[in-house]
């Protein structure tokens, strides 16, 4: 059984998975973020951990609009085509060359809100979106379209699935209002709903980067074969087998990327592997909570994937 089929193997109940799988996840330094250098960078990263699936991080942003100033001004928001993703897409098309045939490879997909965040800033679109709900998802609405163009691209040129970061949802954010059911979810499950319908293998990723959830009920109906959420929610905090039973389907997770995994010494990883694999639901990729710190010595990442490996089933 290789990488590929070992992660399959999670999607299906009836087939045996041998041992633990597990993928860690970082934004390499900016020089190694467009082209061969990418590709090389990526590829060294997966080779040198050992980890089971290949995720190519996305560092495309979304430029910077001030001319966006008001809710009326998202009219402007241009809609980003072929010529803005080509990086992005050679990047794909040569790591799916390189490593598809031993493992998954999947794209990072940030959400429609999330890269609205990035075209005038997270302050300045809350404040839209509160002020003129309509106006503003005017923006979000050309900025899904774009999104859509590039997850065809990257279908087009064989990847395998996708790793859907979504926020917006945080307790802090817009509670209590009807934004999120009305501006954020709807773009989250157009570009969901097209992923999951063309691709095998993708991760639902709820992103507490910005901040905590008070409960999972709005995300269950998202989409993705494996679920990578925050195991605090509100005031209860959960385990992988709660997350497992509650989303229906397998997790990933397990260790907390400022934790041991970060800083401790090899037998801490070891002991903190073998804590979190005795409390996952029997259906789990071991990973962290979020990105890990780019500064992280990679060996102690390689440790953990392999006391996952080791750990016995």
């Amino acid at each position: 059984m290789n990488k590929r089929d070992l992660v399959l193997s999670l999607l299906d109940s009836e087939t045996p998975t041998p041992y633990i799988p597990a993928a860690f996840f970082l934004h390499f330094d900016p020089r190694d973020h467009r082209g061969q250098a990418a590709v090389d960078k990526h590829l060294e990263f997966f080779k040198t951990t050992g980890m089971d699936l290949l995720k190519i991080q996305y560092e495309n942003n979304f430029p910077l609009r001030p001319d966006i100033i008001t809710p009326a001004d998202w009219e402007k928001m241009p809609c980003y085509g072929e010529a803005f993703y080509k990086d992005q897409w050679h990047i794909a098309e040569k790591l799916v060359e390189e490593a598809k045939k031993d493992a998954l490879v999947v794209m990072t997909l940030y959400s429609p809100f999330m890269c609205a965040e990035q075209s005038i800033t997270k302050e300045l679109l809350a404040q839209h979106l509160r002020e003129d709900r309509d106006k503003t998802k005017k923006g979000i609405e050309t900025i899904t379209e774009s999104l859509m163009i590039f997850v065809k691209g990257c279908i087009e040129r064989g990847i395998d699935g996708f790793y859907h970061s979504t926020q917006g949802g945080e307790t802090y954010r817009f509670e209590g209002s009807p934004i999120f059911d009305e501006c954020i979810k709807p773009y989250d499950l157009a570009l969901m709903d097209e992923i999951n319908a063309q691709c095998d293998f993708n991760i639902l990723h709820i992103c507490d980067y910005r901040g905590g959830y008070a409960d999972f009920a709005p995300f269950l109906n998202y989409p993705g074969q494996l679920v990578s959420t925050p195991l605090k929610w509100g005031e209860k905090i959960l385990d992988l087998k709660d997350i497992a039973k509650i989303f229906k389907r397998p997790v990933m997770g397990g260790l907390d990327r400022h934790g041991i995994i970060t800083k401790g010494r090899k037998a801490e990883i070891v002991t903190a592997v073998n804590a979190a694999c005795d409390e996952a639901p029997e259906k789990f990729m071991l990973g962290a909570d979020c990105t890990l710190p780019s500064d992280i010595d990679w060996e102690n990442i390689k440790t953990a994937i392999d006391a996952a490996h080791n750990y016995k089933i």
